[in-house]
């Protein structure tokens, strides 16, 4: 049986995705496909590593020296073929937390923060919950391809915008930004002082065929107009251990972003957390280029089972995640039955669409992380229900 084959029991280990189902779904007879992390081990070198720190048996404060920096500054420049330096880094628990930090730092309360909606459900949080005003840039959708509407997108601008939230890879849609659309963004947020927010946690997860270009890397001006945000975490399935980093070339926004991160003591990376990264960098590559492999099989399995299988479900072609965006307008339900039928009727937990935005209002989030056999059974599931409805 493969790496990526092995049904792991995950229950009772505290497991949001697993745990949780009673207070998310109201019952616990659904097969979990929903919260962004994957049902594989992370690479074998990472549980050496943790378990070798472990077995240490001390656990004091924890410096990320520069060797931990050095694994990430050469993860980037081969992975993204992006140079930066040692001193751009900070670090915090996790990409939301990051965004939360740069939301204070950079804006003040009342300013507008625009987001390209169907979006990432904290995104919106990270600007209402600091008294900022949400903006929308909606994707396009044109045969069954989402794209970004520029005119929109200026004519936002140019009403008085303090910050862009931009989310590359996209989730939910799993657009891979082409380099021409990302210096188009670029350039209108240079046009009109518009501070870029750059959540790139997706950027090692890419289809064959794509390529992820972090969108400080395109120049020198864009760069400093940047605050890019990255992470291990989801490209090794170590969100648990919370370890994420900032990359700000411009030194007076990397100043004011630590102040703000030392505000709520965000002083240093857990122990685990430095242990897992550093090895998930240094080894982890042969792993994730298998791990791709899988995911595209999967891909391709679920938009080949639904075109063969019904004509209500139709999947856009992700070009980046493990998440695959799923169009049900078809079956012609409002957004609260569709997520009770997916519940009730296929007993399969996804994340709801309208959670992203009420452009998701007909659409539904599967999570392909997991082994075949899941994922087959969830995809019959579903399969059935619509066409026993």
């Amino acid at each position: 049986m493969g790496l990526f084959d092995t049904l792991y029991d995950r229950k009772n280990t505290r497991s949001v995705k697993w745990d949780m189902l009673e207070p998310v779904f109201q019952t616990d007879d659904v097969l979990p496909m929903w919260v962004a992390d994957m049902d594989f081990k992370a690479p074998q070198a990472v549980n050496d590593a943790l378990i070798k720190r472990a077995e240490h048996g001390i656990f004091g404060y924890t410096v990320t020296d520069n060797a931990i920096k050095d694994s990430i500054v050469n993860w980037i420049s081969k992975r993204h073929n992006w140079s930066i330096k040692q001193e751009f880094l900070s670090f915090s628990p996790g990409v939301v937390a990051s965004l939360h930090m740069a939301i204070q730092a950079f804006t003040e309360p009342n300013d507008n923060v625009l987001i390209q909606t169907p979006v990432y459900t904290p995104f919106y949080s990270v600007i209402k919950q600091h008294n900022r005003n949400v903006v929308k840039n909606p994707l396009v959708l044109k045969d069954n391809y989402y794209q970004i509407d520029f005119t929109d997108f200026e004519e936002k601008l140019k009403q008085g915008v303090k910050a862009f939230i931009l989310c590359s890879p996209h989730n939910p849609v799993g657009r891979v930004w082409t380099k021409q659309e990302l210096m188009e963004i670029a350039r209108l947020c240079l046009k009109y002082d518009v501070l870029i927010l750059s959540d790139e946690i997706h950027a090692d997860l890419i289809y064959p065929g794509q390529e992820h270009i972090p969108i400080a890397s395109i120049s020198n001006e864009i760069a400093e107009q940047t605050v890019t945000c990255m992470s291990p975490s989801k490209t090794f399935n170590l969100a648990g251990l919370q370890a994420s980093y900032i990359i700000t070339s411009n030194k007076e926004k990397r100043n004011l972003l630590n102040e703000y991160l030392g505000k709520q003591g965000h002083h240093m990376l857990n122990t685990m957390a430095n242990a897992a990264m550093e090895a998930a960098y240094l080894h982890g590559e042969a792993w994730l280029e298998e791990l791709r492999g899988i995911l595209k099989e999967h891909r391709d399995y679920v938009i080949e089972m639904f075109e063969s299988f019904t004509d209500e479900l139709k999947v856009t072609r992700s070009e980046g995640t493990y998440l695959l965006w799923v169009d049900c307008s078809a079956l012609q339900m409002d957004s609260k039955s569709l997520k009770q039928f997916m519940i009730e009727q296929a007993k399969v937990g996804l994340n709801a669409g309208f959670e992203y935005g009420v452009e998701g209002d007909q659409f539904m989030r599967i999570n392909i992380a997991c082994p075949k056999d899941t994922l087959e059974e969830g995809v019959k599931r579903i399969i059935s229900a619509v066409n026993n409805r």
